[in-house]
């Protein structure tokens, strides 16, 4: 007789874990079924940790050669031992997916190592290495597959020379050459990395602007920042085909000015990614797939055509974040056990690694023209900003949106040092429905570089104290 669980998991990443773990919180009995044995996930097995541990250690490299001196600090000759590095970054990623392990024997969520696929409304069929097939039934069951790495098909993806961001993230050498297919965050972030590194990085982008659905400021800020540190840009420009010729890789395209042709020994192809729902059986139950993307359609509160079979995460809408996933998760099991589950995905932010790094949440400008509002924005340089100053890290500006009439934040966008920790506050106050003033009569803590978002929001209202 088949195991039974008031909810079955497919996909272990951190929508799936965490719908496990708040679901189990809330009495039910759980299982999570995942291909890969470690739980995490691409984000925390081969992305969003390993590329932040590769980032944090390529930064304290390139600080080491290029800073340190300017603060009084003789290291000497500084070198670079990619094994200890990349090593490194396989210990983070193992004691995080270690700590997931021990949080499902925590809260008593079965574990099932295996490929799951959906046998009917009420049961998965789960295959391991071996080919060895176990059912357990279902009262719910939630796909949390998550996404993987989209291709091209004039350049597909052979693991070695063309390669998507997993292997990029564990080069054994440092590229020479490595061009990048894309201008989006992922390959922005990789490419900062190896570059720091000592690779030349070239990066090819098929739109005229780096990372399009950010702020139009902050994007062209970023842009002219990377170019300062070496990275170069071709933008308009359609890759059409690429081959293997000796040991490196020529790879073609278009231009708007005629063919181009790049040369390098990698090529990562960072064009986006799609969801991944491959082999689920998820169409033969009735579940409904959006044609042009292949996402699980579902209704406010994540359910399928099939009542007993919801989803989250990046199989379904929604930027692909691994934060979304998690509070969809955390909404998914609250509502399954009757109680109200909400996401406010007016407040998601968004965040990009780089160094300046840049943060949003909100509406950019160019969105706010296009639904007709009245806004009026204040900005602040991180430059007037005495912690930056004392960090000598004085790149980029905080700048606050709020609607003319109300003073309501309807956005906010950072460019500079920690813009990742600093969008929090931005976040908290705009899910309270605040406002620029409320940022503006909050009293921060001097000297810190919070401080710059105070002065932004207090530019809103043409009264800032240090611009």
């Amino acid at each position: 007789m088949a195991e039974r669980f008031d909810l079955v998991v497919i996909g272990g990443g951190p929508g799936g874990y965490v719908a496990a773990i708040r679901a189990a919180q809330l009495g039910k009995s759980v299982a999570v079924i995942d291909k890969r044995g470690p739980l995490g996930g691409t984000c925390l097995n081969v992305g969003c940790i390993p590329s932040k541990a590769m980032l944090d250690s390529s930064e304290h490299y390139h600080y080491a050669k290029e800073k340190l001196a300017l603060h009084g600090v003789g290291v000497g000759k500084v070198t670079l031992d990619l094994k200890t590095m990349l090593a490194r970054k396989d210990g983070v990623v193992t004691a995080l997916t270690t700590g997931i392990g021990g949080l499902m024997k925590k809260n008593k969520v079965a574990v099932f190592v295996g490929t799951g696929r959906v046998a009917s409304a009420s049961s998965v069929e789960i295959t391991d290495s071996k080919d060895v097939k176990t059912v357990v039934d279902a009262g719910h069951i939630l796909i949390a597959t998550g996404s993987v790495p989209s291709g091209l098909p004039v350049l597909p993806f052979d693991g070695k020379t063309v390669v998507s961001s997993t292997e990029a993230l564990c080069f054994d050498k440092v590229p020479a050459h490595l061009i990048i297919v894309g201008g989006g965050y992922i390959g922005l972030e990789l490419g900062s990395v190896w570059k720091r590194l000592g690779a030349k990085v070239t990066v090819v982008e098929f739109l005229d602007r780096l990372v399009p659905f950010a702020d139009h400021e902050c994007g062209d800020f970023l842009k002219k920042s990377l170019q300062q540190q070496g990275l170069e840009f071709h933008f308009e420009t359609k890759v059409t085909g690429g081959k293997l010729v000796k040991d490196k890789v020529v790879v073609t395209a278009e231009s708007k000015t005629g063919p181009v042709t790049f040369e390098g020994d990698k090529v990562l192809v960072s064009v986006g990614r799609r969801a991944f729902t491959d082999g689920l059986g998820l169409t033969e139950v009735g579940v409904v797939l959006a044609e042009r993307t292949g996402k699980v359609q579902v209704d406010k509160h994540f359910r399928t055509a099939v009542p007993t079979i919801s989803a989250i995460g990046d199989v379904i809408d929604g930027p692909m974040l691994a934060h979304k996933a998690e509070e969809e998760g955390v909404a998914f099991a609250e509502i399954l056990a009757g109680k109200p589950g909400h996401v406010n995905y007016e407040t998601i932010p968004s965040v990009i690694y780089t160094w300046p790094e840049m943060s949003a949440v909100g509406l950019t400008e160019e969105q706010a023209k296009n639904r007709g509002l009245e806004y009026r924005t204040g900005k602040f340089l991180f430059k007037a900003n005495g912690r930056a100053r004392a960090m000598d890290e004085t790149e980029g500006f905080v700048k606050v949106m709020a609607d003319s009439k109300t003073d309501k934040v309807l956005g906010v966008h950072i460019i500079g040092p920690r813009a990742s920790d600093m969008i929090a506050e931005a976040v908290a106050v705009m899910e309270f429905g605040g406002s620029a003033e409320d940022i503006a009569r909050t009293c921060h803590a001097h000297p810190t570089l919070s401080e710059s978002l105070k002065e932004a929001a207090m530019a809103v209202d043409k009264r800032a104290i240090h611009s």
